[in-house]
């Protein structure tokens, strides 16, 4: 028979309960967290905030310049040969075509060549400050440059200027500190290509400045950076021009060589349109004036011959009609070659010109076709005379354009004008002091928050016993953390490996026994009392998965807490490779564990134990009914020696005369001396530091211990917090207090 398995609706309830709970983020405990964490957020906040003050403080203020101008539909006025005619001497431009015009290298370039923006001049302070202090300073370091010309190798590195006797004279330094040029305020000097004439100079916090001869594209690239250009409004025609910079002055000198660098530009370029149709009409009319002179030279000589003088009211009609046409088509031929120059056939500009120009022309055809049904001598009297008429309509017109442009060329005035010239603000735009305070502080908030949720996420330490429960393992008690133990293990660990000279340290079961970890040892002690009851001997194993989880702690009040009811106990410091329990205790390690396994029994054969030779080893402690053997000589094979016979008989010999032996053990993960004590040890129990021990560290030490063959019966959870990050803990560890009153 097979055996399937069948997931009951309760079943699979509970696994998709579980599969929410781990995907779930739980809230309540990253906000503990946070509360937990409280201080360190401040801090880092406050850090933060600190330095955004500062920055915001010492950093170089950006001031802008502003300028209004206005960008006019305007039309060059030449009714004579037609509105459409008269559109293309129009400097009609979109805002969006203006501006590029604006920004562009043409524009720029001239602004950086007129104003010499290619010499870049800056003082140097000291470091951080040096800037700060300069700006409140009356009166400003610059310089007065004419002339300053480079190698090309140059062009782009750093020189430094150094003035001398007052500011008279001066040396120019490069990168390496050779000297490059020197020269005298208001006298040119030149050596090796290099050019520099200092016309006036002002000194009044720094005597060093440091000259770059910037690349003109380069310079230019700068400028359109900082440059912005935008219409007000929609199809306004007003552009709001502005520039930054540290500098006001220079900001404002820039924003107007570019409005008025612009400006002239737009003049140049009208002035252009009229002057190349103007050459282009003077070109014209020369041949209209002689097909005019032909024109009308055949008209009388026919005339004269066929003794014909006047046309018919039919045929003059005809003719007004072929004159109208002819000087429509003559005018969009005109057109054509204007646009000619500007477009190609496939822009929509020209493609309407031929499509008007197509209806005149089979309009033209129709009325030819009329003019082929009227009499021989008619029809070529009107064929003439359509000629004199044409050629005079157009001869006419260029006459009139010639003189209107000649007119528009001497008033050239552009379509752009400025309205507004640059103004500096005196606030500085940027930086936004307040704004860089607050983003600082939230950057810092933020910062502490993520470290906060970051070590959270890494280290994954056992915070209540129900995580530790789940895995199968047993919480015999939990002990919260002492403040006065704090203290104490700070002024040990300033002892160990430090100095041999034994102290007298406060012992937490005798200094303070009201204490809550006190209080949960005596919880331990009872269920041990009960859990002993099956144990093979009365030998206690502590260990925990790594250094640093409170097991020497543990191990000495648990031991005070058993001597306190009335038991005889006998604590033994199994680590005989760092064991520091006889400085707790003031006790001397001149002979102790290790010196005792190695030790060779000459008295007795078999090697058995008597109680004498034990008795070298047993101190007593300031806790009565409390004896110690401390780790003795630090040994080079400390996992032999515990295997040695010796160490199981002095085990048996101390549970004859003792109600409980506790022996303190190295970490089990870390060397295997722990598992070689498990072996001889009734009961072994683990200690777990809360929020340091991960639940599969824990896990790892019970597997450890099992394939050795000892069984863990618990864990003890040292150092239990109250933290707002969960309700953890067991009795005590919710922070609770009760003591014996006084009255």
């Amino acid at each position: 028979m097979e055996n399937k398995t069948v997931n009951t609706p309760v079943n699979q309830q509970n696994m998709k309960a579980s599969d929410r709970n781990e995907d779930e983020i739980d809230l309540g405990r990253l906000f503990g967290l946070l509360i937990d964490r409280r201080w360190l957020i401040i801090g880092v906040t406050f850090v933060f905030m600190v330095f955004g003050v500062l920055y915001a403080m010492l950093s170089t203020p950006i001031y802008q310049a502003d300028a209004l101008l206005q960008v006019e539909k305007k039309s060059s006025g030449l009714p004579a040969l037609g509105d459409e005619f008269g559109e293309m001497f129009t400097s009609d431009s979109e805002a969006a075509t203006e501006i590029e015009i604006m920004k562009s290298r043409m524009v720029i370039g001239a602004v950086v060549d007129q104003l010499k923006l290619t010499n870049k001049v800056t003082p140097q302070y000291m470091p951080i400050i040096g800037d700060w202090l300069a700006r409140r300073t009356p009166g400003q370091d610059e310089l007065s440059i004419t002339t300053f010309q480079v190698p090309k190798a140059y062009e782009g590195k750093p020189l430094e200027l150094e003035f001398a006797d007052n500011g008279i004279s001066y040396e120019v330094t490069d990168e390496a500190g050779d000297l490059v040029i020197a020269g005298r305020v208001g006298q040119l000097a030149v050596l090796d290509g290099f050019e520099l004439n200092i016309t006036d100079a002002v000194l009044t916090d720094t005597d060093t400045f440091i000259l770059v001869k910037a690349n003109r594209l380069r310079t230019i690239k700068d400028i359109q950076q900082s440059l912005s250009v935008s219409e007000r409004g929609k199809q306004t025609g007003i552009l709001n021009a502005s520039f930054q910079h540290p500098d006001r002055e220079y900001a404002e000198t820039v924003l107007n060589a570019v409005a008025q660098e612009y400006m002239l530009q737009n003049i140049r370029r009208n002035a252009a349109e009229a002057e190349n149709s103007l050459q282009f009409i003077e070109q014209q009319l020369p041949e209209v004036r002689q097909n005019l002179t032909q024109a009308e030279n055949r008209l009388n000589q026919y005339r004269l011959q066929s003794q014909s003088v006047d046309l018919s009211i039919e045929t003059a009609s005809l003719l007004e009609r072929v004159v109208e046409i002819e000087k429509r088509l003559n005018e969009l031929e005109l057109k054509e070659k204007e646009l000619s120059r500007l477009y190609t056939r496939e822009h929509p500009t020209y493609q309407a010109l031929l499509e008007q120009k197509a209806q005149l022309l089979q309009e033209q055809k129709q009325i030819n076709e009329q003019i082929g049904n009227l009499p021989e001598t008619q029809q070529e009297v009107l064929r003439m005379a359509r000629d004199v008429e044409v050629s005079q309509e157009i001869y006419v017109q260029l006459l009139n354009r010639m003189q209107e442009l000649n007119v528009l060329k001497a008033g050239t005035v552009g379509n752009v004008r400025i309205l507004d010239e640059a103004v500096t603000s005196p606030e500085a735009v940027a930086p936004k002091k307040s704004l860089i305070v607050v983003l600082a502080t939230m950057l810092g908030g933020m910062v502490s928050v993520g470290y906060v949720f970051l070590m959270a996420a890494l280290n994954r330490g056992v915070e209540s016993p129900e995580q530790l429960e789940e895995l199968g393992i047993n919480v015999y008690a939990s002990v919260p953390l002492s403040p006065v133990q704090t203290d104490m293990n700070e002024r040990l660990g300033r002892l160990v490996g430090k100095t041999k000279e034994v102290k007298d340290l406060p012992f937490l079961a005798l200094e303070d026994p009201a204490d809550l970890a006190i209080e949960a040892l005596r919880g331990l002690r009872t269920s041990l009392h009960f859990a002993m009851l099956e144990a093979k001997n009365k030998t206690i194993m502590l260990s925990g998965p790594a250094p640093g989880v409170g097991k020497s702690f543990v191990t000495l009040n648990l031991a005070a807490v058993l001597a306190q009811a009335g038991q005889k106990v006998l604590v033994i410091d199994g680590d005989i490779r760092r064991g520091y329990l006889h400085l707790s205790l003031g006790i001397q390690n001149n002979y102790g564990l290790s010196d005792f396994l190695a030790s060779v029994d000459k008295s007795q054969d078999g090697g058995v134990i008597d109680k004498n030779n034990l008795s070298e080893v047993i101190h007593k402690t300031k806790v009565p009914n409390m004896h110690f053997i401390s780790r003795g000589t630090a040994a080079p094979n400390p996992s032999e020696l515990l295997m040695h016979p010796r160490m199981e008989k002095m085990l048996e010999k101390a549970n004859e005369h003792y109600d409980y032996v506790l022996i303190d053990t190295p970490p089990i993960l870390a060397v295997t001396d722990a598992a070689i004590v498990g072996r001889y040890a009734g009961t072994s129990l683990l200690v777990a530091r809360f929020g340091e021990t991960p639940a599969k560290e824990v896990e790892a030490t019970v597997k450890r211990f099992a394939q050795n063959g000892t069984e863990v019966r618990g864990v003890i959870l040292n150092g239990v917090e109250r933290r707002a990050s969960g309700s953890y803990g067991y009795g005590y560890s919710y922070g609770y207090s009760y003591k014996t009153s006084d009255a």
